[in-house]
Order: C-alpha cells, then sequence, then structure tokens
C-alpha cells in the first residue's frame, strides 16, 4: 500500500515511479549554485538529493493522489510508458509499474475524476495518456485534466515559441496533451481554478509561463503542491538557485522566494514534484532565506542505484 498521510479533510498518498539519478551534476543542473554549497549540505543532501560519489543529482518522479470531497484527484503524472524522448534520454521509453502502484492505492483509471497538470514539461503529464494500439488515448478517461492556458499555448507546436528546454520536450505536446484536449477533457484555466473547498490553483510562473501551485487549506492544515518550483531541497536554503529549466529565471526566484515566506509564515507543508526521501518538507525563515525544519511524515523513498 504506497504511503499516505491527512491534512485536514484531505488524504494525500504518494505515487511513485522513480527514484534515482537523473544523469546531471549539480553544476549542469543548478549552474547557480556555487559547488562548495552541495559539500557543505552534503550531510542532509545525500544520499536523496546528491551523490557525493559520483556528484550526480538524484530526483523522484511521483503523483500526488487527493482524495477530497469524495473525488479522486492526481497532482502531475510523471513520465508516462513509452514515451518518445529523444533528448531526455532518462525518460525515454521508460515503463514502470506506476498504474500498478495506483491501483495498489486503491485506484483504477476510470475512477480518477481530476488531474493536474501543475505545468507541461515531460516528467508531469506523460500518465496523461497511455497508447492504444498505436494511438495515443487518455489514460483517465472520466478525468477534467485541469491545465494552465498559458502553458498550452506555450508548449504548443504552432505556437513556435523557443524555449531553454531547446527540444528537451520534443513530442511532449502532440502525445500527452494533444491528445486529451481533443477528447474534450482539458479545462484550461488562467489566473486561478478553485477545484472544492480545500483546493485552489494559482498561477506561480517563472519556471514556465503557466507554471501553477495547488493549495490545500482544511481543519487547520496547509500545504502548497508547488511541482518544479524546487527541485532539490539546496534550493530552499538557497531560494536564489533556479534550474537550468526555468524559462525566466527572475519570475522563478520571485516566484519562489513569495511561496516559501507563505508556507514559512503559514506553516503549510511544501510538496515537491522532484522530492525523493520524505517528499515533502516543511520551511522557517533563517535570516534573508529559509531552513529546513522538518519533513512530511513519509517513509524514505526507496531509489534506484
Amino acid at each position: 500500500m504506497p504511503d499516505q498521510i491527512t491534512l485536514g479533510d484531505v488524504t494525500v498518498t504518494r505515487i511513485p515511479e522513480y527514484c534515482g539519478p537523473v544523469g546531471m551534476t549539480p553544476a549542469e543542473f543548478f549552474p547557480d549554485s556555487p559547488g562548495a554549497s552541495w559539500a557543505a549540505n552534503r550531510d542532509w543532501l545525500a544520499p536523496d538529493f546528491w551523490d557525493p560519489r559520483t556528484d550526480g543529482c538524484r530526483s523522484a518522479v511521483q503523483t500526488w493522489l487527493l482524495r477530497s470531497e469524495g473525488r479522486t484527484i492526481l497532482v502531475d503524472t510523471g513520465v508516462g510508458k513509452h514515451k518518445e524522448r529523444p533528448y531526455a534520454p532518462v525518460w525515454s521509453r521508460l515503463d514502470t509499474g506506476f498504474l500498478d502502484t495506483l491501483e495498489a492505492a486503491g485506484v483504477r483509471p476510470e475512477e480518477v475524476d481530476v488531474v493536474v497538470n501543475t505545468h507541461l514539461h515531460l516528467d508531469h503529464v506523460g500518465w496523461n495518456t497511455r497508447l492504444d494500439g498505436r494511438t495515443w488515448v487518455p489514460t483517465f478517461p472520466n478525468a477534467t485534466y485541469l491545465v494552465p492556458r498559458r502553458d498550452f499555448d506555450f508548449w504548443d507546436p504552432a505556437g513556435g515559441h523557443p524555449s531553454r528546454l531547446g527540444r528537451g520536450n520534443q513530442n511532449v505536446f502532440e502525445d500527452s496533451v494533444a491528445p486529451v484536449h481533443e477528447a474534450g477533457l482539458t479545462l484550461l484555466w488562467d489566473d486561478s481554478h478553485r477545484i472544492d473547498a480545500n483546493l485552489r490553483l494559482e498561477l506561480a510562473p517563472g519556471h514556465t509561463p503557466g507554471s501553477s501551485v495547488l493549495r490545500l487549506e482544511s481543519g487547520g492544515d496547509r500545504a502548497l503542491f508547488v511541482g518544479d518550483l524546487v527541485h532539490t531541497a539546496l534550493q530552499v536554503v538557497e531560494p536564489d538557485t533556479n534550474s537550468c529549466f526555468c524559462e525566466d529565471p527572475a519570475a522563478a526566484r520571485a516566484t519562489r522566494r513569495r511561496l516559501l515566506g507563505e508556507a514559512a509564515d503559514r506553516t503549510a507543508l511544501v510538496f515537491p514534484a522532484h522530492f525523493g526521501g520524505h517528499g515533502a518538507v516543511q520551511v522557517k525563515r533563517a535570516g534573508t532565506g529559509f531552513a529546513i525544519e522538518g519533513w512530511a511524515g513519509f517513509p524514505r523513498l526507496a531509489s534506484a542505484s
């Protein structure tokens, strides 16, 4: 049974797809971060976020399964199965037991009511679709897929928008976004969108134009599902550090500081998309920045070699 915690009236279950090395060093993944920062924080960055032996970054790919007001909600859908990713070899033609893990949590694909894509990078939309013969079809045929309109427009190849990913997101719109839109299952939203009394989506741009945060407020508990606002825990203590994938670096830094400040001031648990270890983090203010106050109540996620 996948790991689960309860926040107010909402249950949060971790559905892992992958955990391990991602084929990039800190200098490649986070060019803003000085190498000395990783060594200075080695005691808590290793082994969940960094392998000092290989100087390799480590990440998780996971979906957050929420049950709220009688509905089943998935936050991000990972890499997917058999997706052709020629410029992202770690994720190309991945084949995992993701749907089996979801079923172990008590959810079959047709029982999902809402899918939230915090943004439209390849590792957040992959299980939006599955192959039926040679055709990509929605994996969750009865769900409403909540997609930020600004990302939909930005990543639509018809728009011709240049990206810092270069060709890294190749094929993603065609195989993981367009099929659910053509099936009439997408709801394109902008600025904010209320899911229910406990959950609200808001734009949090910078990493991508339509990057979003899902706010949970229920029974006195608060949480922020932040997608790629932070990829690694070092960005909590060094919030001006961007990943190499942030489309608007200045906006990404400003959004990260704003939301981490809110999390610290309002005691909101922060759920990034890619944290291994215990998955989510409680932050506090420390001078002009932030520090890690504690981790969520999930057991540490087992890593691949």
